[in-house]
């Protein structure tokens, strides 16, 4: 009622006059969106368009994927390649043979003599290694040459001869077998012919590259020192006798024969192993330390003293565990081992020990600087000062092992003043075996657990044996047991100086491995000049010694 009234009171001339500027607001809003419609789609106009949100989550681009794709098809194919059709049968003299390359980190090349093992030399360092299988002997050249042995001083230039066509065609085998596996591959990945063939071309590029440093790094005198793994029996005869192999000038060709030589005579028609036949003008000690109490070390002992001829046997100490009486008889097959066996005393070896040692047959016990003769070397030690096992007396340390090589390396320049120097000297810590430089050409020593070779600053050679017992109960200890390791020295009948020597390792408790590393000591290489003498010098300070008690 209210409104209704204020409406009528309203005049109608006013009511007009609204109206119409309400109108006119409408239209002029109407012009103002048609206006700005046409400069919306006027041409060259910027078109104001919506933000979109930044791609946050987007991955980066990745350059480098193609490229390791590449190459991952480019290696696995030459992988492939060479596997399948990267090999050559090749008869090298009286046997046949399988070259083949393959991928390697190392290098070096590989002799398989199934069942007997394998020979591995340190011929070159490149990406590739060259496995050489030994799959059969011929009977009727090997027959020929059996039964006409003067055919042996021809057989080096054959076997080169036949070594050099062989490489040549493996050669060219490895390069259409690396071609062929990477384009190959190549294609079944990208399925494009020029991006296969791309692969193809790196591949060869890779190899020959790999070739090229393979020739850089050819070293001829590795057949010297091969390392060799399986059958222990077979390791001297394939390995060979140490006195010709540093007398040999004309290195890889008259070595190569010789190799190829011990494998035909091991695998004559007769189908037996032959007897080893050692070089009658060296002499060689057997090295042995640190059995505690493993009775399986006395097999290995007697076993390597028949295969190699062992001469002598050294032991630098730490025979028992505890030095008790009770385990004295753990030492009684030491008499029948078949060679003289020389024994110094070490920190876990009691005087009692060294007492029962001294009444069995073919033991000769070294302390204080004693020297004896044997198998035409003279040998001189001294026992080791400490005896851990007893936990009354304080241990002496390091002073105590100095003090020791002193009265040692005294001894030994009296020896040489009366006329008799000794050859080898013997301790059981290397301590106390350092304060003999300069007074002897070689001394042994044990007590690591670890096997080492060292020249000292006077010019004695330090030889440290591993554990020839695979540390004993301390086998167990860990997750893999310890190895069992000994030494062939081999030293010149004339001069008594080393020659080689032969690292045995054992595979631990438990396992059956076996491998052979032969040495040379340096100054005995092919066209190496002597190693000139030096006066004896004051016994320098050693480094401290191992800190854990053995």
């Amino acid at each position: 009622m209210v409104r209704a009234s204020l409406v009528r009171r309203v005049p109608a001339a006013a009511r007009n006059r609204i109206r119409a500027a309400r109108n006119r607001t409408r239209s002029a809003g109407k012009r103002i969106r048609a206006v700005a419609k046409r400069i919306r789609k006027a041409p060259g106009t910027p078109v104001r368009r919506r933000r979109r949100p930044a791609a946050a989550l987007a991955s980066p681009p990745r350059p480098w994927l193609p490229a390791l794709g590449m190459a991952a098809v480019v290696l696995l194919g030459s992988w492939l390649g060479l596997l399948v059709v990267g090999s050559v049968r090749v008869p090298v003299g009286p046997v046949n043979t399988t070259m083949a390359l393959r991928p390697s980190l190392t290098g070096g090349t590989r002799i398989n003599v199934s069942p007997l093992g394998a020979l591995r030399l340190d011929s070159h360092e490149a990406p590739v290694r060259l496995d050489v299988d030994v799959d059969q002997l011929d009977p009727v050249r090997a027959q020929a040459l059996v039964d006409h042995p003067e055919r042996i001083s021809g057989l080096q230039q054959e076997i080169v001869r036949d070594v050099e066509h062989g490489a040549a065609a493996l050669a060219v085998r490895s390069c259409l077998a690396v071609a062929v596996g990477a384009t190959g591959l190549g294609l079944a990945v990208y399925r494009r012919p020029r991006r296969a063939l791309a692969a193809g071309g790196l591949a060869l590029g890779l190899l020959t590259a790999s070739g090229a440093t393979a020739y850089a790094s050819w070293n001829p005198q590795s057949v010297l020192e091969p390392k060799f793994s399986g059958l222990l029996s077979s390791a001297p005869s394939l390995v060979g006798n140490a006195r010709s192999i540093v007398t040999e000038f004309d290195v890889y060709q008259k070595e190569l024969a010789r190799l190829v030589t011990n494998v035909t005579k091991l695998y004559d028609v007769t189908s037996t192993l032959p007897a080893y036949e050692p070089d009658p003008t060296t002499i060689r000690v057997l090295h042995v330390s640190d059995i505690h109490l493993n009775p399986s070390s006395w097999k290995i002992i007697a076993s390597l003293v028949r295969q190699y001829d062992v001469q002598v046997i050294v032991d630098s100490g730490d025979t028992m565990d505890h030095g008790s009486t009770a385990e004295n008889g753990f030492l009684d097959p030491i008499a029948d081992l078949g060679a003289p066996y020389i024994w110094v005393r070490g920190n876990h070896d009691s005087a009692a020990t060294q007492r029962y040692l001294e009444h069995l047959k073919n033991v000769h016990v070294l302390d204080d600087g004693r020297a004896i003769s044997v198998a035409g070397l003279r040998f001189a030690g001294i026992g080791d000062p400490q005896f851990t096992p007893d936990r009354s007396v304080a241990p002496g340390g390091d002073r105590a092992e100095e003090l020791a090589g002193a009265r040692l390396a005294s001894a030994l320049h009296d020896q040489k003043a009366a006329g008799t120097p000794v050859d080898i000297a013997i301790a059981h810590e290397p301590t106390a075996a350092r304060q003999t430089d300069g007074e002897v050409p070689l001394v042994l020593a044990g007590h690591l657990h670890h096997e080492g070779m060292e020249i000292m600053r006077y010019g004695t050679r330090l030889r440290i044996e591993g554990s020839t017992g695979g540390s004993g109960l301390r086998a167990v200890e860990h997750r893999y047991p310890a190895p069992v390791e000994a030494s062939i020295l081999y030293l010149d009948r004339d001069t008594r100086r080393l020659q080689a020597w032969d690292e045995i390792r054992l595979g631990g408790l438990g396992q059956t491995t076996a491998e052979v590393s032969r040495h040379l000591a340096k100054e005995n290489h092919p066209g190496a000049s002597p190693t000139p003498s030096t006066p004896s010098p004051p016994a320098p300070t050693s480094p401290p010694a191992d800190p854990t008690p053995r």
